[in-house]
């Protein structure tokens, strides 16, 4: 094997080994990311942002209604579909629930 040989031979192991680095670099980032993902998930946090999103909701929906006669149904017949759609809105985009696999247990 000449010299150019084994100098390219020695680019492409780098190369492999630096692909192989990054990859599980980035696993381990996603792995993390997922157990964090996991953690702020409990029903108290969801119960948060429901509620905060039902602010942003009837709260966009005051400033449109501001001079109603009958402030207390105003209140009721936006508050209650906001309170609805918070729900739903919060609950789809949430992520309750994360399977693993049995392999990559044991290995830490």
């Amino acid at each position: 094997m000449g010299g150019v040989e084994l100098f390219l031979a020695g680019v492409a192991a780098l190369a492999v080994l630096s692909v192989v680095v990054k990859t599980r670099a980035g696993v381990r980032r996603a792995q993390a990311a997922a157990e964090i993902a996991r953690v702020g998930t409990s029903p108290v946090s969801l119960i948060g942002r429901v509620l905060g999103m039902v602010v942003v909701i009837a709260g966009a929906q005051w400033l449109v209604v501001t001079h109603s006669p009958n402030r207390t149904l105003v209140c009721v017949v936006f508050g209650v579909p906001a309170l609805v759609t918070a729900y739903t809105l919060t609950k789809a985009m949430t992520v309750t629930e994360i399977r693993s696999s049995s392999r990559g247990r044991g290995r830490r």
